[in-house]
């Protein structure tokens, strides 16, 4: 089992920017790929940054590339989402996956999640 505590949402006006972390507890973390989701309301899932066990492979949405960056401290057991540039289409509760298999950016492939934190952005 692996438990995964989001925090650093928040609200936050157009153009700002959000640091997510995501804290994970429980087997070796190094040995999973990571991921951060996000859902809006009456929106499907989508896999906004996602990084391999190394931090080798990173994967980025294209609504995001260029605004966020995906980060991992294996000695930490933490995963970081930076977020620049913050425009209102990135309002969305924010999710940490973790998978013990090679990156992807399919959720339902995902085995552990956390909670969430939501992220507003005012206009």
């Amino acid at each position: 089992q692996v438990q995964l505590v989001e925090s650093g949402g928040g609200l936050v006006e157009t153009g700002g920017s959000l640091r997510l972390s995501c804290a994970a507890s429980g087997r070796t973390f190094s040995r999973y790929a990571m991921a951060w989701f996000r859902q809006a309301p009456g929106k499907e899932r989508e896999c906004v940054a996602a990084i391999s066990w190394s931090g080798a492979t990173t994967y980025f949405a294209d609504s995001v590339k260029g605004r966020f960056s995906i980060s991992r401290d294996n000695a930490k057991n933490t995963l970081y989402l930076q977020m620049n540039s913050l425009k209102p289409e990135d309002t969305a509760v924010y999710y940490c996956a973790a998978r013990s298999a090679a990156v992807i950016t399919v959720w339902q492939q995902y085995d552990y999640w956390g909670q969430g934190t939501q992220v507003t952005v005012s206009s």
